[in-house]
C-alpha cells in the first residue's frame, strides 16, 4: 500500500468577484481557459513522477468558481489526474460550484468523470443578503442546483453558509440555517465573515458601513453549533459539521498535517517536508509552465520543531484536538506546560479533555486565535529552555 496524498486543483476563473473574496480569482478571463487547461495538465504530467509510490485518496477542485470552467474542460482535467496519478478506487473527489452555474448537465458530466462530492456556495437563504455582497445567485437557484445535484446522483453534498453578512440579523441567520437543513446536505461549512484587506467589503467598511459585531457573530455561531448538533451534524472543526461518515477527507489533510500537492496560480503544497506555493498570477503561471519559466512563489523546508507548532495550531481547530504522548513522540517536546494551560482553559469553559485528548469547546473556538497563540508562546519558551543548555555546553551561548 502506498502512502496517501491529496491533490488540490485551483480553477481561478469566476463570473464576478464577491465583495468579501480575497482568494485568487479572476472575472472576465474566459478567453484564457483553454490555455490554462493546457498549462495545468502539463504541470500534472511533470509533477506526477515525483509522486511515484504515493496513492492519491483525495482530490479537491477549488476556485474561483470551478463550475464556470465548463464540463468538457473539467472532464479532461479529471481524466489527466487519473492518467498521471495512482488514484484510489474510493478516493474522495470534490468540486466546488456556485448555484448559478451548477446545472444538471454540468453536474452529471463531472459525476461521471469521478466527482463524488459537491461543495455548493449557498452562503444565505436571504436574497437581500446575497445581493449585499454581490453574489450572482438567489435562493431559488440554490434549491434548483441542489435538485440538479440529486438528479445527477451526487450523494455527498456540502453547503457553505456565512454569518455576519451586511444587514444580517439573528432571525435571518436562523432562517438561512433552517433553509439549509431543509435541503438535507451531508455536510455544512459555516464561516464567520472576515473583512480582508484590499477587498471591496474592506473599502465599504472604511467608508463607514457597519457590519454585525463580534458579539453578534458569537451569538450566531453558538446558536448554529447547537442547532446543527440537534439536527445530527457533528462538529469536527471550527466551521465544519457533518453527518456520520461525511467529514471532508481532503480538508482533514490540512488540519492533520498530512501531505498534499497543489496545482494552479496561488496553490499551496506540503510535500516531501517542504512547503511551497505558486505565483498568484494566471499569465505568469501559464507562461512559466508552458515555456519553462519560474512559477514557484515561495518554498521552505519545515523543521521538526516548527511542525510541532503547526500540530498545535491546526489540530486545535478540530474536535480531535491534541494528545500528550502523540505530541511527545512526534516532536520530542515537553507537554506539561501546555497541559497546565489547557487545564486553565478547561476551568474557563474553553477546552475539554476526553479520552486523553484535549480539544476546544465551541466557546473556545470563538477565541481560538488567542488561546492557540498563548500555547505557541509556551511552546517556544520551552524550546528555548531546552536549547540554551546545549548551546552553553558547546560554548555557543553566554
Amino acid at each position: 500500500m502506498g502512502e496517501k496524498l491529496g491533490v488540490y486543483l485551483h480553477i481561478p476563473f469566476c463570473k464576478a468577484k464577491c465583495d468579501y473574496c480575497d482568494f485568487y480569482s479572476l472575472p472576465d478571463r474566459e478567453g484564457a481557459m483553454d490555455e490554462y487547461l493546457k498549462a495545468i495538465t502539463t504541470h500534472l504530467k511533470e509533477t506526477a513522477p515525483l509522486c511515484k509510490g504515493w496513492q492519491v485518496d483525495t482530490v479537491y477542485i477549488g476556485g474561483g468558481t470551478p463550475s464556470v470552467f465548463g464540463a468538457k474542460r473539467m472532464v479532461s482535467l479529471l481524466k489527466e489526474v487519473r492518467r498521471r496519478f495512482d488514484v484510489t478506487r474510493d478516493a474522495e473527489i470534490t468540486c466546488e460550484a456556485n448555484p448559478e452555474s451548477a446545472d444538471r448537465k454540468f453536474l452529471t458530466a463531472i459525476r461521471r468523470a469521478g466527482v463524488n462530492r459537491l461543495s455548493l456556495g449557498m452562503q444565505s437563504a436571504c436574497d437581500g443578503e446575497l445581493k449585499a455582497v454581490h453574489r450572482l445567485h438567489d435562493f431559488e437557484q440554490v434549491t434548483k442546483a441542489v435538485a440538479a445535484a440529486r438528479k445527477a446522483r451526487v450523494k455527498n453534498l456540502s453547503l457553505d453558509l456565512i454569518y455576519g453578512l451586511p444587514g444580517q440579523t439573528m432571525s435571518s441567520w436562523e432562517k438561512s440555517v433552517e433553509a439549509a437543513l431543509a435541503l438535507e446536505p451531508q455536510h455544512l461549512s459555516c464561516y464567520g465573515l472576515k473583512v480582508e484587506p484590499g477587498t471591496a467589503l474592506d473599502g465599504r467598511v472604511m467608508r463607514g458601513e457597519v457590519l454585525p459585531d463580534d458579539d453578534q457573530q458569537a451569538d450566531m455561531y453558538l446558536w448554529m453549533v447547537e442547532r446543527l448538533q440537534r439536527a445530527g451534524y457533528a462538529q469536527y472543526e471550527i466551521s465544519n459539521f457533518a453527518r456520520p461518515g461525511f467529514q471532508s477527507r481532503h480538508n482533514l489533510k490540512y488540519w492533520m498535517g498530512k501531505p498534499y500537492v497543489g496545482f494552479g496560480p496561488g496553490a499551496h503544497s506540503d510535500f516531501g517536508g517542504r512547503r511551497y506555493s505558486f505565483v498568484r498570477d494566471l499569465d505568469k503561471y501559464v507562461a512559466g509552465i508552458l515555456n519553462g519559466g519560474a512559477v514557484i512563489d515561495n518554498s521552505e523546508l519545515i523543521p521538526r520543531r516548527e511542525r510541532g507548532g503547526e500540530y498545535l495550531m491546526l489540530r486545535l481547530r478540530t474536535t480531535r484536538g491534541v494528545e500528550e504522548w502523540e505530541y511527545r513522540r512526534e516532536f520530542s517536546m515537553n507537554f506539561d506546560p501546555l497541559e497546565q494551560k489547557l487545564e486553565e482553559y478547561e476551568r474557563r469553559g474553553w477546552a475539554v479533555k476526553k479520552d486523553r485528548r484535549w480539544h476546544l469547546t465551541p466557546q473556545g473556538f470563538l477565541v481560538s486565535n488567542q488561546l492557540i497563540g498563548d500555547l505557541l508562546i509556551l511552546q517556544e519558551a520551552g524550546t528555548l529552555e531546552n536549547t540554551l543548555p546545549k548551546l552553553r555546553a558547546e560554548g555557543k551561548a553566554k
